[in-house]
């Protein structure tokens, strides 16, 4: 955040890593929140247009130094940019299905502050503006926050002094580490003391994902060739149409804000649109496209919707994925671009390509996810089920393609480790697969999972851990059923 927000196309290529399962890095016994603030739209001096600013902040900023102020001022100033991203072209309205988004803010040092909101029109007559209620917190747990805003909204029904108890209750209480619970008591007039439970899941890498857009948009060879070039960190671009009426407002989307300084990056999940939002096909699309990498983190400029004004991101030499309103198509075609990847979602087609999407992951490897996404699929009802299976066959690819990286991973007396990239490589007996291992090692997207590795003794205990050890556990069976 140590730039200023003069010039927003400065800063977009400057790589940052998205971790949507960055709940799994944290311990528990961390704080909840730093703020809760309330942004609200004013009107601005001149003109008709209006300006998002803070109108309320719990707690009150005290016995800071002058540099952490200074911080902590960057900080509240770039807040109601990111409550209100999609433009100042905001009227009264009298109707305004609840919106919840996040961002974060990336300081100079790499420390990072979540900011979950929850959009909504106030209550009252007559045509109003919306306010957004935003967590301010340095822990990435999308689903736990998500019902904490629930609260706030609740309470905001009655009036902003039920909501001061409730978030102190919740500032005094510790994180709960992975798969724990804690319990908050909390009182509400007229309705008495009521226990809230807070469970903090053990994985969440699905969490706040719907593949069922991207299925809708592209067939699953081209989700696979999608995946394959994010996989090598190439530039992917998705154009979609903006919503176009009311109708929309049942579809489900989040968006999420990634920036340092001005750099702005967005990925949606699941969550109310209204017809203003413009970004429902595009956020999920790219969300998708993104969640397929798990266990393994995007680490470029990301932004599902691209602002007019950035649309010289696309120009960028840096990896990036991002998503353009068809409006813009021929401002983007007319760019100078290098190997680009440039989606039409809205026809299902490539207008640009490099050529050799196809080839990039190994032949039987791409056909074992192509077989395994679709034996079955249409017979899928739920987007919790949509999502397993779609997830899944690109888990296992990792697992059989690099799940044997921690036994390459030496420990020195202090109990640092030390990724042994020549013999992890050796190791894999096939050759198309340590032809594509050979160049995955060298990605970004691998090499800060490494180093995430090599920091802890022991593997992580998620999905993917999960996965590889039923992985290793099935090869021994064979091998069993094998010996004569």
């Amino acid at each position: 955040m140590g730039q200023s927000q003069n010039n927003p196309g400065e800063a977009v290529t400057e790589p940052e890593r998205i971790q949507e399962h960055s709940s799994s890095s944290f311990a528990g016994g961390q704080h909840f929140f730093e703020y809760l603030l309330v942004v609200s739209l004013k009107k601005k001096r001149l003109g008709d247009d209006y300006e998002p600013t803070i109108t309320y902040q719990f707690p009150k900023r005290e016995n800071m130094l002058r540099g952490q102020q200074e911080e902590e001022d960057r900080l509240l100033k770039a807040i109601p940019l990111f409550c209100f991203p999609d433009g100042s072209e905001w009227a009264p309205l009298t109707e305004h299905p609840r919106e919840t988004f996040s961002f974060v803010l990336t300081n100079v040092d790499g420390s990072r502050k979540i900011g979950y909101c929850r959009r909504l029109l106030p209550a009252g007559p007559g045509p109003r503006l919306p306010k957004v209620y935003c967590i301010i917190s340095c822990i990435g747990c999308f689903g736990l926050f998500s019902k904490i805003l629930d609260e706030v909204e609740k309470r905001h029904q009655i009036s902003m002094a039920v909501i001061y108890p409730f978030m102190q209750g919740l500032r005094e209480a510790a994180f709960p580490a992975p798969g724990k619970t804690v319990t908050l008591k909390s009182f509400i007039p007229d309705s008495g003391t009521e226990f809230i439970s807070l469970t903090r899941p053990l994985d969440s890498h699905l969490e706040h994902v719907d593949f069922s857009v991207l299925l809708h948009c592209l067939q699953l060879e081209q989700i696979i060739q999608i995946f394959a070039s994010a996989v090598l960190e190439r530039k992917i671009i998705f154009l979609a149409e903006g919503l176009r009426n009311g109708n929309d407002v049942d579809k489900l989307y989040m968006v999420v804000i990634y920036t340092q300084g001005p750099k702005v990056i967005m990925h949606s999940g699941r969550h109310p649109v209204h017809h203003q939002a413009q970004i429902d096909t595009l956020s999920q699309c790219i969300h998708a496209a993104a969640a397929l990498l798990y266990p393994f983190s995007w680490a470029h400029t990301y932004i599902p919707v691209v602002p007019e004004s950035l649309l010289a991101t696309v120009c960028c030499p840096t990896p990036f994925m991002v998503g353009v309103q068809m409006r813009f198509q021929r401002e983007v075609m007319d760019s100078p671009m290098e190997e680009v990847l440039l989606v039409n979602l809205c026809e299902g087609t490539f207008l640009l390509s490099v050529g050799d999407e196809k080839g990039i992951l190994p032949p039987k490897l791409q056909d074992d996810i192509l077989d395994s996404l679709g034996q079955g699929i249409n017979e899928l009802k739920t987007s919790e089920q949509i999502n397993e299976h779609v997830s899944g066959p690109f888990v296992k690819f990792f697992v059989k393609t690099v799940g044997h990286y921690a036994s390459y991973i030496k420990r020195d007396a202090s109990g640092q480790g030390h990724f042994q990239e020549r013999s992890f490589c050796k190791a894999v007996t096939s050759k198309t697969k340590r032809r594509f291992v050979k160049k995955f090692v060298k990605t970004q997207l691998f090499s800060l999972f490494i180093q995430e590795a090599e920091k802890s003794r022991n593997p992580p205990a998620g999905y993917f851990q999960k996965k590889i050890l039923e992985y290793e556990e099935q090869k021994k069976q064979k091998k069993s059923r094998e010996r004569p």
